[in-house]
């Protein structure tokens, strides 16, 4: 049956049609938020998939450009792989919605998301958003939902709920917040140095505003929603666990796991398993969910550990970041680079300039923003967890590290005017164990300060994990958390920012929400550990950008022109152009605007680049003296190149003062001469002097 919804939201229309399309998907959401609309449907797979240990959970969004009247690019004309905004909005949806459904379920489950149409003033991620918790909400799939999505902007000091696309692009705040009915589940957000206190006031307002959708989404559900069906648990048999805990008892595993040396500890899990695996040879049952069960062993020690003892795997104290260090420089002839670690994860990255016209070009939904200048790319190899696997490109995780260490730095990179370069920087993770996004965010801020770009603030970012107990009071939050304490902990929150504020964040949860205080004591001890890192580490490897770029990276000169003008320096099928281009071994990009932008590694290529754009651009004077070449003799006098497209006469009677009888007993063709410009007539002729010239100097 057919039914409709509607509610007001950040002061448009969300309207959700249920039982109109896609009958078959478990669950389906048919999405109109102003003119977005997007379709979002939940399947569930009828049996669990065998011989895995995780809940095998997928969401698509996928963006049609027929959804803002584009035809897609390229040879095939229909839409290719996932773009970057897709993948990462895939991730946003994710991250709140996995922990609510059973731990123990195992059954292929798929959220789709089909962008149909996008209004500018309401966001198709957001609607997208909505729609996954909704279709999931109604579906017979288990869930523990449901949640809620909101978007916060910043505009001169004030909040903006679910900002539109022109309010986006002027925020200080991009700010996603999703909730549970009682606690906040995820935040994503990029900041334009947002103090703390301001940060957590949008947080929570975001969460207010989630409590008045959660409570539409209800009614939706109690109408409309489907009985849950019933699944096979996958859980691990308790007797199980016990039988592993008389071979190997807790004080044993402790030992196993109690060390700062990752390889160490992996060697220790990995006789544990070799005896279990012995004990019980003959038990297929058993030996079919072991791994899980040893997982879950490792698990349960770590917290009981943390939680009860205060005791770290390492040793460290609860607030204690791991050894650091940073140097720069360390890869010779790039434009800047710089390596930065932090215990047993490494990172370098490498800095590269170029000009403007190698900025990414986005081809997407978003009618505003057409090509990215900052590009900041992570690769996580194989080799950095000690595995061999070979390399298929990045995935959604390297994607998702990138732009978060990328959407750290933006607002402290300079504008364009300041410093107009295309910046590509790319963090190789050499060594991984926890929190390798946030060792990009240190790395990629010392290397572009190595390569000379002015950078307004030094940016670090650190992670904070959570150990939780039975109770919301019960509870430890944990300083700069390695990759175990990450596995085995409830909370992964990544914030990075300067000394004035935050730029981004990123948390992942395990559980069903975060209390305020945990918000708080996490934001506040992010804000501790990155000063000390700018302060003890990162400002003594470099503690504020070079002067100019680096020797081997390519200089900018940039001038302004008069647009009408822009035809004369490109000249007819770009003939003037490329003739500077050929002569002086620069680029030249020109814009509609009248921005001309000279690059090039040689500078005096660049000089003489710059003095015949000039000579083509600006108007000739009388009066003033040029150089030019000898280009055409006649028996009258000798035309002159002032420009590519200006040439101007020296009579013959102003070709010396004494009496000239030939023009080539002065001047031949290719010489280059000063003249002193004497006329330019309405039909803009040019008459020149040489004499005149040779008496003024």
């Amino acid at each position: 049956m057919y039914k409709k919804y509607e509610m007001e939201l950040a002061g448009r229309t969300l309207r959700v049609d249920i039982g109109r399309v896609a009958a078959q998907a478990n669950g389906a959401a048919f999405m109109h938020y102003g003119d977005t609309v997007v379709l979002s449907t939940a399947t569930a797979s009828d049996k669990p998939r065998e011989g895995i240990d995780f809940f095998p959970l997928s969401v698509e969004y996928e963006e049609k450009l027929y959804s803002v009247g584009k035809i897609p690019g390229g040879f095939n004309k229909r839409e290719g792989k996932a773009s970057e905004n897709a993948i990462l909005t895939s991730r946003v949806i994710d991250r709140p919605m996995r922990p609510l459904f059973p731990k123990d379920y195992r059954n292929d489950v798929t959220l789709n998301n089909l962008v149909m149409s996008v209004d500018p003033e309401c966001s198709p991620e957001l609607t997208a958003m909505l729609g996954s918790a909704i279709a999931t909400a109604i579906s017979d799939i288990p869930f523990d939902g449901p949640c809620a999505t909101t978007q916060v902007g910043m505009i001169d000091g004030e909040f903006v709920f679910n900002p539109n696309e022109a309010q986006n692009d002027i925020s200080d705040l991009k700010l996603t917040v999703a909730s549970t009915a009682e606690k906040v589940i995820m935040i994503e957000a990029g900041a334009n140095e947002v103090p703390e206190d301001k940060m957590i006031e949008a947080i929570y307002a975001a969460h207010e505003i989630n409590q008045q959708v959660i409570a539409f989404i209800n009614k939706i559900v109690e109408e409309c929603g489907k009985p849950k069906h019933s699944y096979t648990s996958c859980a691990v048999p308790e007797e199980l666990f016990a039988a592993i805990k008389e071979i190997v008892p807790p004080a044993e595993m402790e030992k196993a796991v109690f060390t700062d040396e990752k390889q160490v500890r992996e060697e220790n899990i990995r006789q544990i398993t070799e005896k279990l695996e012995e004990a019980f040879a003959e038990n297929e049952e058993w030996l079919a969910v072991l791994g899980e069960a040893i997982y879950q062993y490792q698990k349960k020690t770590v917290r009981k550990m943390i939680l009860v003892d205060h005791k770290r795997p390492d040793g460290r104290e609860i607030t204690q970041i791991r050894p650091l260090a940073s140097e720069v420089d360390i890869i010779p002839r790039v434009h800047g680079s710089a390596m930065f670690t932090r215990g047993q994860t490494q990172i370098c990255n490498v800095t590269t300039l170029a000009p403007l016209s190698e900025a990414q070009r986005i081809d997407g939904l978003n009618l505003l923003e057409t090509n990215k200048r900052y590009m900041h790319q992570y690769n996580f190899p194989s080799y950095s967890v000690g595995e061999t696997k070979p390399s298929r490109g990045p995935g959604r995780r390297e994607i998702g590290h990138g732009a978060l260490a990328e959407r750290a730095l933006i607002p402290v990179l300079p504008t364009v005017e300041e410093f107009p370069y295309a910046i590509r920087s790319v963090s190789e993770t050499f060594e991984s164990n926890g929190s390798t996004s946030m060792a990009s965010t240190c790395a990629s801020c010392m290397s572009l300060m190595a390569a000379g770009v002015p950078i307004k603030k030094m940016v670090a970012g650190i992670s904070c994990g959570l150990v939780t107990g039975d109770t919301d009071d019960d509870y430890i939050v944990l300083t700069d958390i390695q990759g175990l304490e990450d596995f085995f902990g409830d909370m992964d929150f990544k914030v990075t920012g300067t000394t004035e504020g935050i730029t981004a964040i990123q948390m992942d949860i395990k559980i069903h929400g975060l209390t305020r205080p945990i918000v708080e004591e996490a934001i506040r001890r992010t804000r501790e550990a990155r000063l000390y890192i700018m302060d003890e580490v990162m400002s003594k490897a470099i503690a504020e950008p070079r002067k100019s770029v680096a020797p081997l990276a390519p200089k900018i000169c940039q001038l302004k022109v008069d647009p009408e003008k822009i035809g004369e320096i490109i000249g007819q099928r770009g003939k003037t152009i490329n003739a500077i281009i050929e002569e002086t071994g620069v680029k030249i990009d020109i814009d509609d605007d009248g921005n001309v932008a000279v690059c090039g590694v040689d500078q005096a290529g660049i000089d003489q680049a710059l003095k015949i754009i000039h000579s083509i651009v600006d108007p000739i004077e009388v009066g003033k003296i040029y150089e030019g070449k000898v280009v055409r003799i006649m028996n009258f006098g000798a035309f002159v190149e002032l420009s590519p497209n200006k040439d101007g006469l020296i009579h013959i009677s102003k070709l010396s003062k004494a009496r000239v009888a030939k023009v080539e007993d002065v001047v031949n063709i290719g010489d280059v001469v000063n003249v002193k410009v004497l006329e330019v007539d309405r039909m803009g002729k040019i008459s020149l002097s040489l004499k005149d010239a040779v008496e003024e100097q």
